[in-house]
């Protein structure tokens, strides 16, 4: 095993490395070639070299990591030690395999190497930075075979696989750090072996992703990646797995609804996901296993095994819009952005306000849209700021205990502009939010709805000023925490909630007064209000919502939910089958009023 390190310092386990495709591929190279890898402004530089000799069965990469203001001839030493170390290991082990009576040679390997640029000799004592980063054609000769020097070839500098692979399920590089990639225009391939015989590979796979079968359980995986961007390839990196694939926790409930998702729908319908998938910020404490999960395993809690499941679910799909909650930024950047974006997802992710690490993520199928812009906004930093929201704020300023606790909250709203490829004058104004959870706080929950509504009437403004000839359609997706019969549901679907609501004095120290609501949209719940969304042990409701504008658009297919039984199997969620506390809502939407001006 080698240690593959990035100029920053960070490692990752590698297994090999190599700098040759196998031949099945069809990029053969017809030069030996060396990788130089330098980033700006680093005072190390980085080279990777095959060497082979089938004499002494020399197969090996060697890697050398050296400073810029060092020597050509220093450097070239450090090359010749080491490849004359390696040669002298497998001449002796030759030796000793010799038979008795068969002469060896005991001579001392030779090694010679020299350096050229642009044809000539480079003098042995220049400086390394002032031949091998300028725009000379470099050539390094090791025993007389010639090697091209590439510098800046695509460059992985840190490549790991998951702990936790399990049959069934999609795993990838739970990190993949690179430099002049592009995904697009690299190779990826998958192998397996026995645990004990890591000799012997066989080919799995051929994409960025790979979902293990019942065979594969008790196998180690391969994970290979040749990098490659619009001009050249690098250097080939192979990471193994450090554990088994194990079993898989059998069929999860999400894989029946899948049988409803099997393709993906056509123009002018597109299909859309309000999905809340728990952040591990919350999973992962002592609360959460000891008072709100108890009955649910730890390692089912555990983001590793619960991220294969939101995976596998997501990808089942086949959603043309995905609106996440409770996001982690560490699985949006290592897990969702990778996987999804290989399979021609663009994504928009924002953290909610604060030092708080989980957000809001919109995924969009390139196939169907392209981004106009993206918007966040921070409610609690916007209301006594924002223009928008200035007449609230001359109603509320004074009302102390109010201000002081929503001025607290992170509460965010991420809003997405999309544009159809089909029909550029469509345009989705597709807002995504995770309103404040507490249970005496309809108040602020309603204040916070009011506010989103607000800016969603004003960017439909600056959207129909910007585009006069568009057609502006809004969604609201969410987890709302808000049942069907609070004020959040009331002003989303009636379009006003008056002063008197009785949501306004959900807590007598922060009641608001003299504040009605309303806004302009007519929007209706596309998948109903069903009996629950959130199934815990403290507290079963629905929560969830996918407001959509009923006056442009129509509910063609709503994704039935789980059954209640299969909910309960291990008594709440999460659990070793749901990934979440919330399910999934899932529909199909078809613009009705196409070319309608808004």
């Amino acid at each position: 095993m080698l240690f593959l390190r990035n100029l920053s310092g960070t490692c990752a386990r590698v297994s090999s490395i190599r700098s040759f495709l196998p031949k099945s591929r069809p990029l053969a190279r017809k030069m030996h070639k060396a990788y130089l890898h330098h980033e700006e402004g680093s005072e190390t530089f980085q080279l990777c070299i095959s060497v082979k000799d089938s004499s002494l069965s020399v197969d090996r990469q060697f890697n050398f990591k050296r400073q810029v203001t060092e020597s050509v001839n220093s450097f070239l030493g450090r090359v010749n030690t080491n490849l004359e170390k390696v040669y002298e290991k497998k001449k002796k082990r030759k030796q000793n395999k010799a038979p008795a009576n068969e002469e060896t040679s005991s001579e001392t390997s030779v090694i010679t190497i020299d350096l050229l640029s642009n044809g000539s000799t480079v003098p042995r004592d220049t400086i390394c930075k002032d031949v091998l980063f300028g725009n000379n054609k470099l050539l390094l000769i090791v025993c007389g075979t010639e090697y091209e020097v590439v510098v800046n070839a695509p460059w992985i500098n840190v490549l790991s696989l998951p702990t936790s692979i399990m049959a069934g399920f999609p795993v990838y590089p739970n990190k993949l750090e690179t430099s002049f990639f592009n995904r697009n225009k690299s190779l990826f391939s998958w192998y397996r072996c026995t645990k004990d015989k890591q000799e012997e590979w066989s080919k799995v796979g051929d994409d960025y992703y790979y979902t293990p079968t019942n065979d594969d359980i008790g196998c180690l995986l391969k994970f290979s990646c040749t990098p490659g961007n619009d001009s050249t390839q690098g250097p080939s990196f192979d990471v193994v797995s450090k554990n088994p694939v194990q079993a898989g926790p059998g069929h999860c409930p999400f894989e029946t609804r899948h049988l409803f998702t099997g393709e993906r729908v056509n123009w002018p319908s597109f299909r859309i996901v309000s999905y809340n998938i728990l952040a591990d910020l919350y999973a992962d404490s002592e609360t959460a296993r000891n008072q709100l999960y108890p009955y649910c395993p730890a390692y089912a809690i555990g983001i590793d095994y619960r991220k294969q499941l939101i995976c596998k679910e997501l990808i089942g799909y086949n959603a043309d819009i995905l609106c996440l909650q409770e996001v982690d930024q560490k699985v949006f950047i290592n897990d969702l952005d990778p996987l999804l974006s290989y399979l021609d997802y663009k994504a928009v992710f924002s953290k909610k306000g604060g030092q708080v690490t989980e957000g809001l993520a919109c995924f969009f199928h390139s196939s169907k849209f392209r981004l106009v812009s993206s918007h966040t906004i921070c409610l609690a930093e916007e209301l006594p700021e924002n223009p928008v929201f200035i007449d609230l704020w001359e109603k509320l300023k004074d009302n102390t205990n109010l201000i002081t606790r929503f001025k607290d909250r992170t509460t965010s709203l991420l809003v997405t502009i999309l544009q159809s490829t089909s029909n550029p004058d469509e345009i989705l104004l597709i807002g995504n939010t995770h309103l404040y959870f507490h249970p005496d706080a309809d108040h602020i929950r309603l204040l916070q709805a009011g506010m989103i509504m607000l800016y969603m009437e004003h960017l439909r403004i600056n959207l129909s000023s910007s585009m006069p000839n568009s057609s502006v359609s809004l969604i609201m997706c969410g987890d709302f925490n808000s049942t069907p019969d609070c004020g959040v549901f009331q002003l989303m679907t009636t379009k006003f909630v008056p002063d008197d609501f009785k949501d306004w004095e959900s807590n007598a120290q922060e009641a608001i007064k003299n504040i009605s609501l309303s806004h302009s949209f007519l929007l209706e719940s596309a998948c109903g209000t069903p009996e629950y969304t959130n199934f815990t042990v403290g507290f079963v409701g629905c929560l969830d919502y996918i407001f959509y504008q009923c006056d442009s658009m129509s509910v063609s297919q709503v994704i039935p939910f789980p059954l209640e039984e299969e909910v309960k199997e291990h008594t709440a969620l999460p659990s070793v089958l749901f990934p979440s506390d919330h399910i999934a809502l899932i529909c199909d939407l078809k613009l009705e009023k196409v070319g309608h001006k808004q």
